[in-house]
């Protein structure tokens, strides 16, 4: 039997995107791991020991209050690093990173990337080119979360995870869906009620199969296209390796 083929480092945006030299730098400190479901890579005000490169998982940035309630902040998948707040200024972050689709990743010491970033070169301002585009993945988030029915949220945080899989189905619990989204449970089973009543989703046992995208799209509000066209024109004439 066949072993499957390890995900590559090519699979990760960013890491695509760094020229040879400072990519030949990297690549033997690029550690392989797997992302299971649930699996918390930093707690809010953790120190950050490494950045992770998702390639084929998604890690959900979460704000978690005192009382344990938490809301999804943002989504990094395989178009981006966790960890920005490492050469932004500081050690620490105010948010958990979880896991919320299996798949794998590489990770790099902490202090690697720092000291890449330090010299003040082309990875330096593709870090801050990623980095703008996931602030304003953050700040419409929130006003999505605001001003936007528990629907068209639950449609987004869909569209902005297919983005980053290849597959349409999703495993993806009541419970995981209501602390994305900060909401309660009922109304998570509301909002995909009705989509799987407009025919735009298969719900069951924690699984989302998306049966039309298209409709999705027409369903979702402005929130999602925002964050899509701003990560495009920041990022999508960045060469990358093959």
């Amino acid at each position: 039997m066949l072993m499957p083929t390890p995900p590559s480092t090519s699979q990760n945006h960013i890491l695509a995107a760094v020229p040879a030299d400072e990519y030949e730098r990297l690549l033997p400190h690029l550690e392989l791991i797997e992302m299971p479901l649930g699996e918390v890579l930093y707690e809010s005000g953790g120190l950050l020991q490494h950045v992770y490169f998702p390639t084929t998982s998604i890690v959900s940035l979460q704000v978690v209050l005192e009382d344990g309630a938490s809301a999804e902040i943002a989504v990094v998948g395989n178009e981006g690093i966790l960890g920005i707040s490492l050469f932004m200024g500081g050690d620490t972050t105010p948010s958990r990173a979880v896991v919320r689709s299996t798949g794998h990743g590489y990770r790099l010491r902490a202090g690697l990337l720092q000291q890449e970033f330090n010299r003040a070169g082309p990875v330096m301002r593709l870090l801050l080119r990623y980095t703008q585009a996931l602030i304003t993945q953050m700040t419409q988030t929130a006003v999505c979360n605001r001003h936007h029915s528990v629907e068209q949220q639950l449609c987004r945080a869909l569209l902005l995870s297919l983005d980053r899989l290849s597959s349409d189905s999703l495993v993806m619990t009541q419970e995981l869906i209501a602390n994305m989204l900060g909401v309660r449970r009922e109304g998570v089973t509301e909002a995909a009620g009705n989509l799987q009543r407009a025919g735009l989703i298969r719900y069951r046992r924690g699984r989302i199969d998306v049966l039309d995208r298209p409709g999705l799209e027409a369903a979702v509000c402005e929130c999602y296209a925002v964050v899509k066209v701003e990560f495009e024109r920041l990022l999508s004439n960045i060469p990358r390796k093959a």
